[in-house]
């Protein structure tokens, strides 16, 4: 059954809204700059932006990508995050209808996407991301009942545990940080979202996709790793086809 286009329409307002917080999560939260004051304003001439310079996407196109003040380009990274985030959250209720899934998944993919976009530019993810989304993910698994928040609270540990551990023993072998906090801490926000199951298929993607995208090129360049990026598409994989895949994977196993 064809989902109501007045509920994806709804969900996309939802969504570019959404993605429009997100992108000032993504420039202040690493400055530590308060999210609410002050008001938006072009960081080239100062001036405050008007709310009908402010309407997600929308805008950007009727200005042509240019402040209406002194014309200096506006980035492309804001109706891009607004209109990703806005599908995502139709893609949610399409796939899951008006459901907890549906939020579930809208929340995880805009927290996945902040991560990731924050990561790419600061190398950092700020704890607003990571143990934000935690209580997110444990507050929406109270829709499985006690099982799911146990689940989710296992999960959560695991995610936590094993990537401490892995960055310990980095540290130990290379005689340096191998792996920021923020990636421990946001892989604890996976789990409550994923289950331990989903942890490892995530760690395992992260770091697979990691090794054939971005290594190559740091070593060639001599740059950091933004792994928080890596383990973010790993969830998101996860998250949709995760079930799936790990049940390949014990046929495999199986070899019948």
């Amino acid at each position: 059954m064809a989902a109501d286009p007045i509920l994806l329409f709804g969900a996309g307002l939802l969504g570019l809204c959404l993605g429009s917080f997100l992108n000032v999560c993504i420039v202040r939260l690493p400055n530590d700059q308060s999210l609410l004051s002050p008001p938006s304003a072009c960081p080239h001439c100062k001036h405050p932006i008007a709310w009908r310079d402010n309407i997600p996407v929308a805008s950007w196109l009727l200005l042509k990508g240019r402040c209406r003040h002194c014309g200096v380009p506006i980035s492309r990274q804001y109706p891009v995050v607004e209109a990703a985030v806005g599908l995502i959250w139709i893609a949610g209720v399409l796939a899951y209808g008006v459901s907890v899934q549906a939020l579930t998944a809208g929340l995880f993919g805009t927290l996945l996407l902040g991560i990731a976009v924050t990561d790419a530019r600061h190398y950092l993810i700020p704890d607003e991301y990571t143990w934000g989304g935690l209580v997110i993910g444990l507050a929406l698994s109270l829709a499985a009942g006690v099982a799911g928040l146990l689940q989710a609270v296992l999960g959560a540990a695991v995610g936590f545990a094993l990537l401490y551990a892995v960055a310990r023993v980095g540290q130990w072998v290379f005689k340096e940080e191998a792996m920021g906090g923020g990636d421990v801490k946001m892989m604890a926000m996976v789990g409550a979202f994923l289950g331990w199951k989903g942890v490892l298929l995530t760690i395992f993607l992260g770091a697979l996709l990691g090794s054939l995208i971005f290594v190559p090129l740091s070593l060639k360049k001599k740059r950091l790793v933004p792994f928080g990026v890596f383990l973010a598409l790993g969830a998101g994989v996860t998250f949709v086809a995760g079930d799936a895949i790990i049940a390949w994977y014990l046929h495999f196993l199986r070899g019948s």
